[in-house]
């Protein structure tokens, strides 16, 4: 058995630096850790925390292609957090302006989740502990 520890962070490439900048920060709350501007690459890197822990990098890069995102692809599916109040959630989302799919409930813990998408489509999932 390998010896991880925990997930390190999640990547993830935007379309729009500016839009998905706001919504990380402004719409989830994420807190920056760091911003670097990589003149060479044209690239923008957002290091990103949530509650002190880097969890999210945050790329822009020139000419990247959309994401498949329906019929499901292989790869990653989706981005999850953890939330104590769905309905709080919710109602946090609908003050920003982004939409969420009805509340469901798992079958086998029985917890209610939702999901959004980010500005470029990627699939993000609130669930209730």
């Amino acid at each position: 058995m390998l010896p991880l520890l925990h997930v390190h962070h999640i990547a993830i490439i935007c379309s729009n630096y500016a839009v998905s900048k706001r919504f990380y920060t402004d719409v989830l709350g994420l807190s920056i850790i760091r911003e670097v501007h990589r003149q060479e690459r044209e690239s923008w890197k957002l290091d990103l925390a949530l509650d002190g822990q880097y969890i999210i990098e945050l790329f822009s890069f020139p000419e990247t292609p959309a994401r498949l995102s329906r019929p499901e692809a292989t790869g990653l599916r989706h981005l999850a957090f953890a939330v104590s109040d769905i309905e709080a959630t919710v109602r946090g989302l609908d003050a920003h302006g982004v939409a969420s799919e009805p509340l469901r409930v798992d079958e086998f813990t029985g917890r209610r989740f939702t999901f959004i998408q980010d500005p470029d489509g990627l699939p993000i999932e609130f669930y209730e502990q």
